[in-house]
């Protein structure tokens, strides 16, 4: 991605980006001085700080660590974090919430001063309560990126909040560039990020990283790469910094037909920030439901008719058991369906300083 070039033009700085997922820990060598306040809705003890998990605290470090001590190098190293922790299933969370606590944080977050809203995990059930605060998040100009899921080896089922018309659904890539094999495809996936053999936080108890798959990482890395652009183009509105990583976007693929397991492309916010290229367009269009403009890179996917299905209806059923996403194999590269084998332009490198 270029990372070091990047980070001479932006580095993320000026944007905040919310985090819903199991808490955010602020105290590991990545993330000290990153993370703001936040809120916690599981209504068990602690607040947003405490990751009971750990999964929440990899996605921050992926957006914003800046590496010290051995720790993650994050893609928009001076953006900020500000935490809602949720419950999870790991929480064992129980019906007796009066509204989702998925919808609650979501609604908070679009109250704040978070520009993107980044949502590492997925329901096949969701409710009334998240599709509607989906829906007033947009409504206040925030973007939301969203992993499709790790079910893609299994019953590939459509997923939620990646699934809703105004969220960015982000399909997962190996090293290679082609798709992962547990990632989950649909017609509402509308970007790719790296998602296989990066590095996570091996549990609750921040001891040590392990190595982790799903689409959760490239979720997190869709976010700051949006960070990136939205720093270097603070005037923009939502709409106009995910055009411009639609337009940039790179697939292999000569078809300008969205793909179902990659969408648009890879995101690669270098495009944009070193080469100028992207058309941001019309500030109020959502490039999720029209067609983008034509991308002024000859290598980078060009949309399809529509962007986005506009049929996706909530269950009125409330699911406040979110499933965390991070259990494909990812040992077989690219194996999709059958025979299917997806490739996006560009390789990848995490930067993982070396441990003391």
């Amino acid at each position: 991605m270029q990372a070091d070039d990047m980070w001479k033009v932006s580095t993320g700085r000026g944007i905040k980006v919310a985090v819903i997922d199991s808490g955010v820990n602020s105290s590991t060598p990545a993330l000290r001085g990153q993370v703001l306040p936040g809120k916690d809705f599981t209504g068990v003890a602690g607040d947003a700080t405490d990751d009971y998990d750990g999964h929440g605290t990899t996605m921050a470090e992926l957006i914003a660590g800046h590496g010290k001590n051995g720790s993650l190098q994050g893609l928009a190293p001076d953006a900020k974090i500000i935490p809602y922790r949720v419950p999870f299933r790991a929480m064992k969370a129980k019906s007796w919430y009066k509204t989702d606590p998925i919808g609650d944080a979501i609604r908070a977050a679009a109250n704040s001063d978070a520009k993107i809203i980044n949502m590492s995990f997925g329901d096949k059930e969701t409710s009334r309560d998240v599709y509607d605060a989906v829906k007033y998040a947009a409504s206040k100009g925030k973007l939301l990126i969203a992993g499709n899921g790790n079910d893609g080896q299994r019953k590939n089922p459509k997923l939620y909040p990646a699934a809703y018309p105004d969220v960015a659904g982000i399909a997962a890539i190996d090293q290679t560039g082609r798709v992962s094999d547990y990632s989950t495809s649909g017609d509402y996936t509308t970007l790719s990020a790296p998602g296989s053999n990066v590095p996570k936080w091996c549990d609750e108890s921040f001891k040590s990283y392990c190595e982790g798959d799903g689409t959760s990482n490239a979720s997190a890395i869709a976010s700051a790469s949006a960070a990136l652009i939205w720093s270097k183009h603070p005037e923009w509105t939502a709409n106009q910094v995910l055009r411009v990583l639609i337009e940039t976007a790179g697939r292999e693929a000569k078809s300008d037909k969205a793909s179902k397991y990659i969408g648009y492309g890879a995101v690669r916010p270098r495009m944009n920030l070193l080469e100028g290229k992207g058309d941001p367009g019309d500030p109020n269009q959502s490039p999720l439901y029209t067609k983008p403009p034509k991308s002024s890179s000859s290598s980078a996917a060009e949309p399809a008719d529509e962007g986005k299905p506009k049929d996706a209806k909530p269950g009125d059923k409330a699911s406040v058991a979110a499933n965390k996403d991070g259990s494909g194999s990812g040992m077989l590269w690219g194996a999709v369906g059958v025979g299917v084998v997806v490739v996006a332009a560009g390789a990848f490198a995490f930067l993982r300083r070396r441990r003391a």
